[in-house]
């Protein structure tokens, strides 16, 4: 990740926790009323100030002292903190800061709040650690889910900074099955989900149930040894299956963000995390309703230039980000599950100035080919574009789907239909471009032109076709081939029906079909693009009338 390095924060920490100026009382003017009776009866008023006082700020202190201590020591920081951090200066209001005051649980352990990031209003639900571990409790829950209604009633973006140990065993009938109850932040997710952004971060533990929470937003940060996210703990699993396993091993941020998928950024530290938020919401709308904000226009990143970038003959590797970077605005490509399956690249750009998602095939990984993951990442990543109005950018290099027994056995076709649905599901403008090779169910997958995107357009390398050399050959060739018995001559006999092939698939036969909106200049892709983009932009397309399609899982 690069978010920390390129982002900086003018603005210091404002001084935490500060003691309230208490203003002077007026003088009374009963002058029926001696001085000594005035005190008898202000004596209580004042006590009933200085209280409340003393209580709001032993309250956002958090826990006691040595908890406190205790999470610094650990190399994370207070909740207040962290709120600061995110928040352009301080926040605008906190709900339920007494609640179980009287109990020693201040808060019951979370705090729930509204502040503006970047000008915009957020609302924000985060677990204080200090607090019982950060545990929900029965007023935990009334006040998660009361930020949850405020944020879905007012089109805001919900932040979720979890830090939590989990429910509490001990408060569970008070809690638990009722239809006031935990199980009601995560109905609620569902209720949101696609409505408001829903962004989450994990600092600390969130076992359990409380797992759900990430596994339901849009975004998820984890911080490198600190996050960790299960059903069932090390101990428990070793009770349950005699299995042995770390907390690492069982659910740390970095199996999560490379293997499992939960994770959508691994970071190193709190700082970085909630950078990661920030950036994160700037390309997004607060609601389904609005389109993202725009911001004004950069040049790409100085450097090689397209046609420089992508090499003409398909065996040969290059790096999609770099094709990314000499085609967006400088600096702004963010990615999304960078590092779980890299075979494919998605994530946010600014083109123009203006938001774009980007799905794009990485031949560094695996030639670019699809895999169960990649076919889940980028379904996810499209339903994310298409519920907050961020047009889809495809750049296609794709020999197809992978093939093989494993494959099959982990469910390609499912998770491939998955792919296939968000793309045509999706409503928003929608651009491919064939950078290279367009094979088969792959470039149906990247956008392509029975999808029915906005356009299809094509660089002068563009390679579309049903199937590559190799698989061509082998399918008309196959009884030819086997009946060679020399195997130099059989390499000779594949090696020249491959180049008849090969020779054959060239971007000016579908030009001539009409099949590509355009063929464009490797210097002109970037304005095409735009044009495009700001053009399709003005169209308003509907979904089908349905309840839901019944997605592929």
């Amino acid at each position: 990740m690069t978010i920390c390095t390129s982002l900086t924060y003018e603005r210091s920490f404002a001084t935490l926790l500060a003691k309230a100026n208490h203003g002077q009382r007026r003088p009374t003017d009963d002058s029926d009323v001696s001085m000594s009776e005035a005190g008898q009866r202000e004596a209580p008023l004042g006590a009933v100030h200085d209280e409340l006082e003393r209580r709001l700020e032993v309250a956002r202190l958090g826990g006691a002292e040595k908890h406190r201590k205790k999470q610094v020591e650990a190399g994370k920081m207070l909740v207040r903190e962290r709120l600061e951090l995110l928040f352009d200066e301080g926040w605008s209001f906190e709900d339920g800061l007494l609640a179980r005051f009287d109990e020693g649980l201040p808060g019951d352990a979370v705090v729930t709040c509204v502040g503006k990031v970047d000008g915009r209003d957020v609302c924000v639900i985060a677990n204080d650690y200090t607090v019982k571990a950060g545990t929900w409790g029965k007023r935990t829950f009334e006040k998660i889910v009361r930020m949850q209604e405020i944020a879905e009633e007012t089109g805001t973006p919900l932040v979720y900074l979890f830090d939590s140990a989990g429910a509490r065993i001990d408060e569970q009938f008070e809690s638990y099955a009722g239809r006031r109850a935990w199980g009601n932040i995560f109905y609620n997710q569902v209720q949101v989900s696609g409505r408001i952004p829903q962004v989450c971060a994990l600092f600390g533990p969130s076992p359990a149930g409380s797992a759900y929470v990430p596994a339901l937003c849009d975004y998820t940060v984890m911080v490198r040894g600190h996050a960790t996210a299960y059903l069932g703990s090390p101990r428990l699993a070793e009770m349950v299956t005699g299995e042995q396993v770390t907390l690492e091993e069982m659910g740390g941020a970095d199996m999560h963000c490379r293997t499992s998928g939960l994770g959508d950024a691994l970071v190193e530290d709190d700082e970085e995390a909630i950078a990661a938020i920030r950036v994160w919401l700037s390309y997004l709308p607060e609601n389904w309703q609005q389109t993202p904000p725009s911001v004004a226009s950069e040049p790409p990143a100085p450097g090689r230039t397209v046609r420089e970038i992508v090499p003409v003959r398909e065996s040969e590797v290059f790096d999609m980000h770099d094709l990314i970077d000499a085609v967006v605005d400088d600096g702004t490509f963010f990615p999304y599950k960078e590092l779980f399956a890299p075979e494919l690249v998605t994530g946010f750009a600014r083109l123009g100035g203006e938001t774009v998602g980007i799905v794009g095939n990485q031949p560094k990984h695996m030639g670019g080919v699809l895999f169960p993951d990649s076919s889940d990442k980028a379904a996810r990543f499209i339903w994310i574009c298409n519920a907050f109005n961020v047009p889809l950018l495809f750049l296609d290099d794709i020999a197809g789907y992978m093939i093989g027994s494993e494959v099959e056995r982990q469910g390609i076709i499912r998770h491939g239909a998955k792919m296939l649905f968000a793309v045509a599901e999706s409503r928003v403008p929608r651009i491919a471009v064939l950078v290279r090779k367009a094979y088969g169910g792959g470039y149906l997958a990247m956008s392509g032109a029975p999808m029915r995107p906005d356009a299809v357009i094509a660089l002068a390398t563009a390679k579309p076709a049903l199937m590559g050399p190799d698989a061509a050959v082998n399918g008309v060739h196959f009884n030819r081939i086997q009946a060679i018995e020399d195997p130099q001559e059989r390499a000779r006999f594949i090696a020249e029906k491959q180049a008849e092939y090969a020779e054959g698939i060239d971007v000016f036969k579908i030009a001539n079909e009409n099949a590509v909106e355009a063929v464009v200049p490797a210097e002109e892709l970037r304005s095409e693009l735009i044009a495009r983009f700001r053009m399709y932009r003005k169209r308003s397309t509907r979904p089908p009338e349905r309840r839901n399609g019944v997605t592929p899982v």
